[in-house]
C-alpha cells in the first residue's frame, strides 16, 4: 500500500462521513467520536485514517461501510486490498448460463461458497449444512417455505 493509496482511501472515506453529516472538521463537532462510536470502534482508527497514518483493518473498514452506508466490497476495492476481479461481484453473474454452458441456470453450492468467501478447507462443510435446509429433488412443494398450508392439508386429507 502506497500513501497515495491511503491518501485516496481517506480522502473519499472524509467526504463520506462529510455527506452523511459527521462534522470532522471542528475539534468540537465530535463527528469522528461519533462515528466511531456508531461504528463500534475505537476513536484512535477513525483518526489515524483521517491524518493518514494508517489503513483500518478489516472489521473496522467492516463497521464503517455499515455506519457510511457503503458496500463493503466497494471500501474493500477502493483501499486497495483488493481488485473488482479479486472480489468479483455476485450481481454480475449472467442471469442465464451463456450457450454451451454446463450450468443449468442456478449455481452449485460450491459455487455459492466461493462467491461468499467461505475458504477453501471450509466449503466441504457449508455444502452439507446448506444441503439440509434444502428441499430434496424427490420432495414435494409442501417442503418448501411459505407452504405450510399445503402440509397441513395433505395431512388431514391422509386423516392424520
Amino acid at each position: 500500500m502506497t500513501s497515495q493509496d491511503l491518501d485516496a482511501f481517506a480522502a473519499w472515506v472524509e467526504d463520506l462521513m462529510r455527506e452523511r453529516g459527521y462534522d470532522i472538521d471542528s475539534p468540537r463537532g465530535g463527528g469522528k467520536s461519533r462515528i466511531a462510536d456508531e461504528a463500534g470502534v475505537h476513536r484512535a482508527a477513525v483518526t489515524r485514517l483521517l491524518q493518514r497514518q494508517s489503513m483500518p483493518d478489516l472489521e473496522t473498514t467492516r463497521r464503517l461501510a455499515r455506519v457510511l452506508s457503503v458496500p463493503v466490497r466497494e471500501m474493500l476495492i477502493r483501499s486497495g486490498r483488493l481488485t473488482a476481479e479479486e472480489l468479483a461481484d455476485p450481481h454480475d453473474r449472467p442471469a442465464s448460463p451463456a450457450p454451451g454452458a454446463e450450468s443449468a441456470g442456478r449455481p452449485t453450492l460450491e459455487e455459492v461458497a466461493e462467491l461468499l468467501g467461505i475458504p477453501a478447507d471450509r466449503r466441504e462443510m457449508f455444502v452439507r449444512v446448506v444441503e439440509q435446509f434444502l428441499p430434496q429433488e424427490s420432495e414435494p412443494a409442501a417442503r418448501e417455505p411459505g407452504h405450510e398450508g399445503t402440509r397441513r392439508a395433505a395431512k388431514a386429507a391422509a386423516g392424520d
